[in-house]
């Protein structure tokens, strides 16, 4: 474990330099802070490792440190220095989430003993915790596919990732663009750095800016402390920037900015802030039809696709449907304990002839839900749910003289079902803007 970060809170200074000096025995470093309210703001701006701080204090009381550090870092070790008489509160801190209490007066040593003991703590959480994230990413960055684009499309990645150059992904929904991200992170020379994931799309511009950007203390309603941003998070790493034709063309011009100076500034500050990250970004239709349909800047464009990665459609992936559905199946009987081995011959025949508008995030999770409700050693058609059993509803239109009003209507509320209602994911799979899925939607009832 690096040397750990370490906080004193005590309004008496003898105390405090007692608490920092016998720390210096066992060369560990702390800062000292004898305001609870400029503790409170410190512990809102950053994490700490162990928190020491006294019970009693003007202004905030032990509680309400332990509460805050808890909540910026739910694995945050705090000890509490707590006088005669405090006892039952101290206690009432251990049950809140604090590590351990020391009693004044009290020895060095016995000081000493309780953080090796914290410090022991807070290196075998961290350890924990990076372990389970590792095999999470692991298991989140398997780009699973054999086909000829596939291949293909694996090998660019593996050429390209070990520069700093930006990325653009394009791809419809589903098809797997931030494990695309991922990979080229793992493979890439910052691999040992931050990735840092943002879905454009999901916020509003002001929300975006300040998530992406930090702001400063009081430059909205609702900013009550200073907030690093996720460039600043991702500095030394990758910053994937997803949905990237969905931000606003004021958010844009801000973002190209940023890819030119190599800079950011906090919402509220015009300070600028030197970053080192590498950007990839995707999105589901292409950048060229975003800057026709007047919604997407050009410079930003060609700042952002020095290298592009298209992904081909599950539709387009035949070769992979069963290959896929097997990875998932191999998962999700592990997860859930299930003695799944096999999927019927029904099954597979289906899996192969539905035209998956969700890509390989629909079928993932059709396998999921199969798992769940299967409890025999073979997936059948009854596992599945009816969107994804049969596509009839398209074949019929297929098979009969229709308008085209009728087959586009048919299309649009099959996908919608697909989608489970969700009109980014739809218009995403069907190549047209949101905003012309709300028109058509509205054209033909479908609300």
């Amino acid at each position: 474990m690096k040397s750990p970060a370490i906080l004193i809170i005590d309004d008496d200074q003898a105390m405090r330099e007692l608490l920092r000096d016998s720390l210096a025995e066992e060369s560990l470093a702390a800062r000292l802070c004898g305001d609870s309210r400029e503790a409170m703001e410190l512990l809102g701006e950053q994490s700490f490792d162990l928190v020491i701080t006294d019970l009693k204090m003007p202004h905030h009381n032990g509680l309400a440190i332990l509460e805050l550090a808890r909540q910026k870092d739910p694995e945050a070790v705090v000890i509490m220095i707590t006088g005669y008489g405090s006892v039952e509160t101290a206690i009432e801190a251990i049950r809140k989430g604090a590590y351990d209490y020391i009693q004044k007066p009290f020895e060095p040593d016995d000081l000493l003993v309780v953080v090796r003991r914290a410090l022991e703590h807070v290196a075998l959480v961290r350890e924990n915790r990076r372990l389970r994230r590792q095999v999470a990413a692991t298991a989140a960055e398997e780009l699973v596919g054999d086909c000829r684009p596939m291949r293909m499309l694996k090998q660019t990645i593996d050429r390209v990732a070990p520069f700093d150059t930006p990325i653009l992904i394009e791809g419809e929904t589903g098809t797997g663009k931030e494990l695309v991200a991922r990979r080229i992170h793992r493979l890439s020379r910052r691999a040992s750095g931050p990735f840092v994931a943002v879905n454009c799309g999901a916020l509003a511009e002001q929300l975006l800016e300040s998530e992406l950007f930090g702001h400063e203390k009081g430059s909205f309603t609702g900013a009550d402390r200073r907030k690093k941003g996720l460039f600043e998070a991702a500095d030394k790493g990758t910053i994937f920037l997803d949905e990237i034709s969905n931000t606003s063309p004021n958010f844009q011009i801000k973002l190209l900015r940023v890819l030119q100076e190599g800079q950011i500034s906090r919402v509220g500050s015009t300070t600028p802030i030197s970053i080192d990250v590498r950007v990839l970004a995707a999105t589901n239709i292409p950048l060229v039809r975003a800057i026709k349909e007047g919604i997407f800047r050009r410079d930003l464009m060609y700042r952002l696709n020095v290298i592009t990665l298209e992904l081909p459609p599950l539709r387009h992936r035949k070769d992979d449907i069963l290959l896929l559905a097997h990875h998932f199946l191999a998962r999700y009987t592990r997860q859930y304990d299930k003695a799944i081995t096999s999927i019927s011959d029904e099954i597979r025949h289906r899996l192969l002839t539905y035209h998956w508008p969700g890509n390989v995030r629909e079928l993932e999770n059709a396998l999921e839900r199969a798992v769940l409700l299967c409890e025999s050693s073979t997936i059948q058609s009854v596992h599945l749910s009816e969107k994804q059993a049969t596509s009839r509803d398209v074949e019929s239109l297929c098979s009969n003289f229709v308008t085209l009003a009728e087959m586009e209507k048919m299309i649009i509320r099959h996908t919608l079902q697909a989608m489970n209602g969700h009109r980014e994911l739809t218009a995403g799979t069907l190549g047209i803007s949101t905003t012309t899925l709300w028109r058509k939607m509205k054209k033909y009832n479908l609300f």
